[in-house]
C-alpha cells in the first residue's frame, strides 16, 4: 500500500524539478546536493535511489536467467515493464507535487 506524505507547498512547488531527476538512474545525487534543503527533494531522491538499487537487482537477475530459453525471457519482460511503470510513477508523482512511496520498494528509507 502506498502511503503519501505531506511537504510544504512552497517546497514542493520549488522542487518539481530536482525531485524529478530523482528517477533518471544515477541522478537521484543532484537533488541531494543541490536541494540540500529540501525535505520534498529528498524525499524523492530517497524514493530515487530505492529504485536505481531494484533497476540494478533486476537487471543482474534478468541477466542470470536470460540462460533459461523461454522462463528467462519472461521474467526478463515482466521485470522491465515493472521497472518502466516504476519510472513512469515516480516521475509523474514529482511533477504533480505528490509524494507517494512506489509501491513494494518505496517503504525502505536509505536517505533520512
Amino acid at each position: 500500500m502506498s502511503t503519501q506524505k505531506v511537504f510544504d507547498p512552497q517546497d514542493i512547488e520549488s522542487n518539481k524539478g530536482m525531485a524529478a531527476l530523482s528517477y533518471v538512474g544515477i541522478l537521484f545525487i543532484v537533488p541531494l546536493l543541490a536541494a540540500k534543503e529540501s525535505e520534498y527533494a529528498k524525499f524523492h531522491a530517497n524514493q530515487g535511489l530505492v529504485f536505481f538499487i531494484a533497476s540494478i537487482i533486476v537487471s543482474i537477475a534478468s541477466g542470470i536467467l536470460s540462460i533459461i530459453p523461454f522462463i528467462g525471457g519472461i521474467f526478463s519482460f515482466s521485470a522491465w515493464v515493472l521497472v518502466l511503470a516504476g519510472f513512469i510513477m515516480g516521475l509523474v508523482n514529482a511533477l504533480q507535487g505528490q509524494a507517494k512511496e512506489l509501491p513494494i520498494i518505496g517503504q525502505f528509507e536509505i536517505i533520512k
